[in-house]
């Protein structure tokens, strides 16, 4: 990326320029650490000391420290978008190709145009490819999927069969989509496989990290829908369905037939039990252990923190013995109740 001025900076992500309006960045580091034609932020008040010292050209900020820049100051009531703005615009990723790659095997696809495919990847008879669609090296795209608009499905990416992904989404390596569910009936201890017949409906603007994987459906569809971003290491089991714009962080696990509402957050981690419903704007933290729906708005929590080994072996220890002891705090009660009640 070439440089760019501090106005055309400013005028890109909707920041106040205070400064040198023809001073120019080319890439955006850390506050403690940039220099000169170097761009960096504040959205944490702990690294606020470092504001004095700092030596990038430009610091973007909120209004309340503005005044506390020694140099180039962009001031805008959301830093932290501010920085994701700017990232985008001096983006050093490499351009993808704007070809089809000789190895490529396309058969019977209805591609759209400007569409990239890189070296080995093999697209299946009756898919169809949207314009501007960009997929990676070795990636596989099954039998009649469809991929939207200007889709970037990076290098060793797997679709299977009948997958629908929208426009404008973000797939990366080692990805699986379209998997059987985990479906098996028991006969006399044998299993039985029950082959999974729904698809994988994908919806617009979503981006799903590495090495994640996302069940088809047994019978009805596994959705995930328009704004979702999904971290490294997740697995949606088949016929899940997550609202749009929820976030999930990495390694969280959604077992069959959950329904998540709109803009949840699902922390690291997190275990989702089967066959239940999650309403809007619920977040989950780090480690939840979900055994059952929340149709309330809020924070929830599970897990246990970290403690010295020796004062958790205890804890651990206890534990088991929680329920009885419970049982003898409320006798204790109802004996304290009745003394009280003979006075």
């Amino acid at each position: 990326m070439s440089k760019v001025t501090l106005s055309e900076l400013a005028a890109h992500i909707g920041a106040e320029l205070q400064g040198d309006p023809q001073a120019e960045v080319e890439s955006i580091a850390s506050l403690d650490k940039a220099g000169d034609h170097q761009v960096a932020f504040l959205t944490n008040p702990k690294y606020k000391t470092h504001l004095k010292e700092a030596k990038a050209t430009a610091v973007i900020v909120s209004p309340d420290v503005a005044e506390e820049v020694n140099s180039n100051a962009l001031v805008m009531a959301n830093p932290y978008l501010g920085y994701a703005l700017a990232a985008q615009l001096l983006d050093t990723s490499p351009a993808h190709a704007s070809s089809i790659h000789p190895s490529a095997v396309v058969d019977g696809v209805t591609l759209g145009s400007n569409v990239s495919i890189g070296a080995h990847a093999v697209i299946e008879p009756g898919s169809e490819i949207g314009d501007g669609a960009v997929i990676g090296a070795n990636s596989y795209i099954g039998h009649n999927s469809k991929l939207g608009e200007n889709t970037h499905i990076f290098s060793n990416v797997t679709l299977y069969h009948r997958t629908v992904i929208g426009a404008d989404c973000r797939i990366h390596s080692g990805t699986v989509v379209g998997a059987d569910g985990f479906g098996y009936a028991n006969d006399k201890g044998n299993w039985v496989r029950i082959p999974q017949t729904g698809r994988v409906i994908i919806e617009d603007n979503v981006e799903i990290g590495a090495l994640v994987t996302i069940d088809r459906g047994a019978l009805d569809d596994t959705i995930i829908r328009a704004g979702v971003i999904i971290d490294d290491h997740c697995h949606v089991a088949h016929n899940v369905e997550i609202g749009d714009r929820t976030a999930i962080a990495g390694a969280a696990t959604f077992a069959g037939s959950v329904k998540v509402g709109k803009q949840c957050v699902i922390g690291g981690a997190s275990v989702v039990n089967g066959h239940i419903e999650i309403g809007d704007n619920v977040h989950y933290s780090g480690m939840s252990m979900v055994m059952r729906g929340e149709k309330e708005p809020g924070v929830y929590s599970s897990g246990v923190i970290t403690l010295p080994n020796k004062e958790w072996r205890k804890n651990a220890a206890r534990f088991p013995k929680l329920d009885e002891m419970y049982r003898r705090i409320k006798a204790l009660e109802s004996e304290l109740n009745a003394l009280k009640g003979d006075d």
